[in-house]
């Protein structure tokens, strides 16, 4: 069994994407080819903005957003410490201090209630986490980060393809950012992210400084990386693409199914009122997690931990200060969370067995 399916999507679109590959052998163009941009048009259509800017990851997005928006040295970025690292990692490269909020227990993701408590005259940003497939409660803080005049940065990593009150998941904040890599909702064969916003000099500034600062050859007005997305990697999400609306259907179908069948046995996700949710982890609670994941592997069943350990935790931020029972919640979960086999083509059978060795644990 499979934890995230990736070679049965292969075999199952091979054509379309054996196909794309080869128009770029063709073409020769593998970096910046023709297939960047016709990429980059199909994705901002997909989230409902003006600009989608391809990138090379999820994290360098994340990166590239927080450059474009002047973030430096001596600023501070709110998000939350039950992440995986890039989100707090790129705060730290471009010179800045992240600042942890806790997060809510039912969805995990940041608790807006707490959110103000952590704004002060350093704060240059606000980057949530759409964590394992959902968004937070973005009305409420997008209105707080007015209030404040402050942007938005969503990390979309996990939730592309996800709605809240009908806007889709990258295009609900000042920048989105999402991530390509193979396990996510929607995945090329390596490495790859995208931005998203509707601000058309924030747009150029972060194609220039994907692009080493500039806009044109030989001209660098701004410091920039090479953040570029290979033509390939495009090609591959162009084929893959068609298909998407599909798999996010069959995301949603199989976790309300796991929910239905699991809740009376752990603690099952909740999808927030307004959200859908398309479960790039499909993630319960257990308080003997660890003997739970033991179990099953037992029984040929895989399982994942996202995450084991808060941002706060590990050795790289102990300078920030933050003690353990700091953020009890987060601390709660990054002990009890499972994820549990999810991808589009899970089967009612292997579903079944998964729930059946989760009920006689």
């Amino acid at each position: 069994m499979e934890f995230i399916d990736c070679k049965q999507q292969y075999r199952r679109y091979k054509t379309e994407i054996d196909d794309r590959i080869r128009a770029v052998l063709a073409h020769g163009q593998y970096v910046m080819g023709p297939e960047i941009s016709e990429l980059e048009q199909a994705l901002a259509k997909y989230a409902g903005v003006q600009h989608g800017i391809a990138g090379s990851s999820g994290t360098h997005t994340l990166e590239i957003a927080l450059r474009a928006l002047g973030v430096g040295p001596g600023d501070e970025v709110v998000t939350v410490p039950f992440t995986w690292i890039s989100t707090a990692e790129v705060i730290a490269l471009v010179g800045a201090r992240p600042v942890f909020v806790d997060i809510e227990p039912v969805t995990y993701n940041i608790n807006v209630d707490l959110l103000a408590g952590a704004i002060n005259a350093r704060t240059k940003a606000i980057l949530p986490v759409s964590l394992f497939g959902q968004m937070p409660d973005y009305d409420r803080i997008n209105a707080l980060a007015a209030r404040h005049g402050l942007p938005v940065i969503e990390d979309a990593a996990q939730s592309f393809g996800a709605s809240q009150r009908g806007r889709k998941s990258g295009g609900v904040t000042t920048i989105g950012s999402t991530s390509f890599f193979p396990a996510k909702p929607l995945g090329c064969f390596g490495d790859g992210g995208a931005l998203f916003t509707n601000d058309n000099e924030l747009a150029d500034k972060m194609r220039a400084i994907r692009n080493h600062g500039g806009l044109k050859r030989h001209d660098h007005p701004l410091l920039g990386t090479n953040g570029r997305l290979d033509t390939i990697q495009a090609a591959i999400l162009l084929a893959k693409l068609p298909h998407f609306e599909w798999e996010v259907r069959e995301r949603g179908r199989i976790g309300a199914r796991y929910s239905a069948a699991l809740k009376d046995f752990c603690t099952a996700p909740v999808v927030a009122p307004g959200n859908t949710h398309v479960y790039a982890q499909y993630t319960i609670r257990l308080p003997e997690r660890d003997k739970t994941a033991e179990r099953l592997k037992a029984l040929g069943i895989p399982t994942a931990v996202y995450y084991p350990k808060c941002l706060h935790e590990q050795p790289v931020f102990s300078r920030l200060g933050y003690h353990l029972g700091d953020f009890p919640e987060s601390e709660k979960a990054s002990r009890e969370v499972l994820s549990l086999p999810m991808h589009p083509f899970l089967t009612p059978d292997e579903q079944d067995k998964i729930v059946s060795a989760v009920k006689n644990l």
